[in-house]
């Protein structure tokens, strides 16, 4: 029989991925917000470990439960710069696509939980698509489109090449770029058919994959990595910085590594969003300054993530991660990656010796 995807508690409580006792918890929680686990995630996930960063990222726990005041349903400011549905509009030259709202599975600490799942509709509907692709065709200043949701890449090859031919024909833009969880959590997935359907743009196509932790990188997810590439797609990643699945430099380091060795480029680490009932993920931004730092020198520079907070409210991703520069008046200070401070510029070198008078 072919495994299928836990979508529901009691299917989760018995592959063993969740505890019978938790069951009127979890039913709470699921029924606010959308669960799913793919058969290739759950094969990644050790039921005899409580703590399983696997787990952690897709079963869902009590502690979703509990709302902290400053978080908010829509943490990232989605809504005030949507000016149609299905479009987010925050800065001038690109703009989200969100054409579909369903994931092959649900992290537990999606900033949009609030929004995703088969509850919220499914695909976005032919009238809203319409006035989206208006909306993008009567925007000249947007080069770059980047398709979102949801993930994009759930869609079968003939809807996503629909898409991606009507993206074409905006001769303004010039990037395409999708962002998804597809090649790590669904690698068999990414077949021929989509393949070629990415490709069918004639664009400058980018793939995002996020990713949170190295067991995520596996054979299969690499194979699914090498068919994009190979095909001539573009791969960058994001990954969240997460408490209890990538809150030490080890696991960091092997996840970028991982990234690397799978040709997929390290592009941004995110702060956790204030999504409700996520507080248990979060880490302090000097916690995960310090992490940051870590990796520095202790990796290669292709291993380095931009470490950024999306603004509450927004305003849009700052970059955030640890200072090196301590400027002054008539000079600076530079710290190496031990941590230790150079002037510069650096005091003049001694005069050479044996120099005649």
């Amino acid at each position: 029989m072919t495994a299928r995807t836990l979508n529901r508690v009691d299917a989760l409580i018995a592959a063993g991925l969740a505890p019978a006792d938790a069951r009127a918890d979890l039913d709470a929680v699921a029924a606010r917000y959308a669960v799913a686990v793919t058969p290739a995630v759950a094969a990644l996930i050790d039921p005899a470990d409580p703590h399983d960063p696997i787990a952690r990222q897709f079963v869902p726990s009590r502690a979703e439960l509990e709302t902290r005041p400053e978080e908010r349903a829509d943490p990232i400011g989605d809504d005030v710069h949507s000016p149609v549905p299905g479009i987010v509009h925050r800065y001038p030259d690109r703009a989200l696509l969100k054409a579909v709202t369903i994931c092959p599975v649900y992290c537990r600490f999606c900033f949009r939980r609030e929004s995703v799942g088969p509850a919220h509709g499914g695909l976005l509907p032919e009238a809203e698509l319409e006035g989206a692709f208006a909306y993008l065709a009567a925007h000249r200043e947007i080069w770059e489109v980047i398709l979102t949701g949801g993930d994009p890449l759930v869609l079968a090859p003939r809807r996503l090449e629909a898409l991606m031919r009507r993206l074409a024909a905006l001769d303004h833009v010039k990037v395409v770029r999708l962002h998804t969880r597809v090649p790590a959590v669904d690698p068999d997935h990414v077949d021929a058919a989509l393949v070629a359907a990415l490709k069918a743009c004639g664009k400058t196509v980018y793939v995002a994959l996020h990713a949170n932790h190295p067991r995520e990188l596996g054979p299969a997810a690499r194979a699914a990595c090498a068919r994009l590439v190979e095909a001539g797609i573009v791969m960058i990643s994001q990954s969240v910085l997460l408490r209890g699945v990538n809150d030490d430099v080890e696991t960091l380091a092997s996840l970028m590594r991982g990234f690397v060795e799978a040709r997929v480029t390290p592009y941004y680490l995110h702060h956790p969003d204030l999504a409700p009932g996520t507080a248990h993920f979060r880490l302090s931004i000097a916690e995960g300054q310090a992490l940051v730092r870590a990796l520095r020198g202790r990796v290669s520079g292709l291993c380095q993530p931009t470490y950024v907070l999306d603004i509450p409210g927004g305003a849009g991703k700052s970059p955030i991660g640890p200072e090196y520069l301590h400027a002054g008046e008539e000079g600076a200070e530079i710290e190496d990656w031990r941590g230790r401070r150079h002037a510069y510029p650096p005091a003049p070198a001694p005069s050479g010796r044996g120099r005649s008078a």
